[in-house]
This record gives structure tokens, sequence and C-alpha cells, in this order.
């Protein structure tokens, strides 16, 4: 998982959302039911997916399950290291606008399944996206950050982030008449992160997997959503007892830039400017302020960290009479990545500031069986297993005042 510039990370256009799926090469209409995601199986490193029965449909709602039209078996980056990113396109083949408002992916191959994000492209975008398709061997193509195509990024405002799913990630549903809206003529890419530590970097197998939609028509007072992401930096020392020529900060960060491009490898010193630090400041727990710059109503959340994390928060308004925690893990699972809803909807907006704090610990490098083989790091934000992350991620809606 990657992010673009900018302090507060807005990955969500409620004019153009779509949904978490995995590429399929054929159009699936709004009614075809055909394929129902498979049970998840066992896995080699942490627990497998969303194998949980979904919940009945609400009024007005359908299903509309997708599977990959065929297996991709993913291998390490000519870079180097154990993960690939891939991404994979599918036309979900809509013909009236409608609005996501549940999603349930499920993995096919939970031993490699790291986690998958979704990108929503407009019609306008679509175009670009197949040539990149069709222009790549094999199914899908490479990318790091995003779509990795011109006319369909997400920083550039051209497409939407609007799903994620992470080991132990269920449908959640709002309660609120809220969703997704999606426009036909729109394609999704799905971004996904295939981690093959378990096999010292070797194929592990195919994949095929699948995710149910759960869609409506809306009505006039239904909630657009829009996704946004607070960060913080990593900068993890190695632990005391550890050394190694990636102890070093900069040597690092040189290997994660060769794994994963100057735009990853430029995120640690990117993130220590954004927050207004005169340098990075080596320790445990990170934390990074993010002023509100509109009105919105916050829903849901979850954290994102990898195998490195114990725990996440997000504060509104800290040291205020104002204050209160948005969202709380305070023993992150990375098995358990679950969104969360809010036990009400909060609304902020400008003057309104967000802080997410993260704590890492360097000791469990030793205790995790994927992690333990690989040599000590000194740990700064990457998209590989080995490196490590810190976002909060919030469901919200735009509000006009």
């Amino acid at each position: 998982m990657t992010k673009p510039d900018g302090p507060l990370w807005k990955l969500g256009a409620g004019t153009m959302a779509l949904v978490t799926a995995f590429a399929v090469a054929a159009c699936v209409s709004d009614a075809d039911n055909s394929a129902a995601p498979p049970a998840a199986g066992p896995h080699s490193a942490h627990a497998g997916g969303s194998s949980a029965p979904p919940q009945p449909l609400r009024a007005g709602e359908r299903f509309a399950d997708l599977r990959m039209a065929e297996a991709y078996t993913p291998a390490p980056p000519e870079g180097g290291g154990s993960d690939e990113y891939r991404c994979q396109v599918i036309d979900p083949g809509l013909t009236r606008t409608a609005f996501l408002t549940g999603t349930q992916f499920a993995p096919e191959n939970v031993a490699i399944a790291h986690h998958a994000i979704v990108y929503a492209v407009p019609p306008g975008g679509a175009a670009a996206v197949r040539r990149q398709d069709a222009k790549t061997p094999g199914l899908g193509w490479q990318c790091f950050g995003g779509t990795g195509v011109a006319g369909a990024e997400v920083e550039e405002g051209d497409a939407a982030w609007v799903d994620t799913w992470a080991p132990g990630a269920t449908e959640t549903l709002l309660d609120q008449d809220a969703g997704y809206r999606l426009e036909p003529g729109s394609l999704v890419v799905l971004q996904i992160h295939y981690n093959l530590l378990a096999t010292d970097g070797k194929p592990a197998g195919p994949d095929r997997s699948a995710v149910r939609l759960r869609l409506t028509d809306g009505t006039a007072q239904t909630r657009e959503l829009e996704t946004w992401s607070v960060d913080a930096p990593t900068d993890l020392p190695c632990a005391a007892d550890e050394s190694g020529p990636l102890c070093d900060r900069a040597a690092s960060i040189a290997d994660v830039t060769k794994r994963f491009g100057p735009d990853v490898g430029e995120m640690a010193d990117r993130q220590v400017e954004e927050c207004g630090r005169g340098g990075p400041k080596p320790g445990d727990t990170q934390t990074c302020d993010h002023e509100v710059e509109a009105p919105m109503t916050l829903f849901a959340g979850f954290g994102h960290m990898h195998m490195l994390g114990r725990a996440l928060k997000v504060e509104l308004n800290p040291g205020t009479p104002k204050a209160m925690v948005v969202l709380d893990v305070p023993r992150f699972d990375f098995d358990n990545q679950r969104l969360m809803k809010l036990p009400s909807p909060v609304e902020v907006g400008p003057g309104d500031t967000l802080r997410v704090t993260c704590t890492h610990d360097a000791g469990l490098r030793k205790r995790v069986p994927q992690l333990k083989k690989l040599p000590p790091r000194y740990v700064v934000w990457g998209d590989g297993t080995s490196d490590e992350m810190c976002t909060g991620i919030m469901t919200v809606s735009p509000r006009k005042s």
C-alpha cells in the first residue's frame, strides 16, 4: 500500500468511486450472481481471508459476484525482494448508476495474499487503462504507489481508492444510507500485493480470487462515500542486539528504492518533511498531525501496519477540550485489520486536527516466521512486508457546510 503526495491523503472521489474486486476478463451485469467467493484456506504465515457468510441483503440491495477469469502466479520483481504488486483491471459492466454499500473479498491463495487495494477509474480514464493492460504480457501489469497509468492515477484525481482488503477483513456495513457512487463506463483497477517471504521469494502457486459486491440504486438522501488516509513516518532502528549494513537508515532507504522505485523510496524523508520535523526521530513510536481541509463526516476506519506493528490510534483535536479518539487499535493484529464503525458519525471540518500515532516493535522480527530469516534493517516506509507503514484509513462523506 503506498500513498501519493500530501499530508492529508484523500483517496476517494464520491462521484466515481467503485469496489474491491480481483480482475475478471468478461463483463458482469448488475444481476450476475454466478460466481460466489470461495472459502479461504489455511495461511502459512497469518490467518486466512474473508470466509464468513454474507449478511442478508437489505431493502433495495442486490449482490454481484465476480471471480478472476484466469489464475495468476506471482513472482518477485526484478529489483529484488519477495513482494509483487500486480495491477489488474475489471469491467463491472454496469448499465446504470449504482452505489456500492458493501464488499466481501475472498482470496483463494491465502498463503501469499498480503493485501489488496481497489481503485475506481472513471470513464474518461478507461481507454488508458485498457491500453496499459493490452501492452503488458500476461495478466495485468506491475505497479507501485497506485495504478501506474497516466490518466488514471489516484494522486492526480483521475481515479479513486475505494476499498482495501487485508487478512481478517470481512464485509462491514454502515447503518447509514451511504455508499460509493458507481458510474456506467467506469473500470476497476486492483492493486494486489502478493508476498513470497514464506517461500524465500520463489513462486508459490497460482491465485484466482473472488469478491461479492453489494449494490443499490440509491436515493436522493444517499451519502456519497470517500476514503481518506492519515499517516505518520516509520523510523524504527535495529534492536540493540542487532547489527548489519541495513541497520543504517540511508542504506535501508536505498534498498527500498531499489525494490520499489524512487516514488516509494522518497516516502521516508517526504513524510518527515510533511509532518513538520527538522529530521527523522528514530524510535518505536511515531506521530503526525493532519489539518482537516473541508467539512466531512467520519463513519468508520481501520489501521494498517505490517508485521512489526504494535498499536495505532487516530485522535481528533488532541490536547483540546474537543479531543476524542476516533480510531483505537491498542493491540494491532495483522490478521485482523477490520473496518470498524464509529459508535456514531463524527462531524469534522476546517480548524480540526487529526493525529495518527503508531508503535512498532523491532523485537518482533525474531518471532515472526517470515521475518526471522531476513537480515536486520532500519525499518522505514515501504511496500514490502519486511518494511512498515503507519496509516489510519477512514471512510468519510463530504458535507456542504
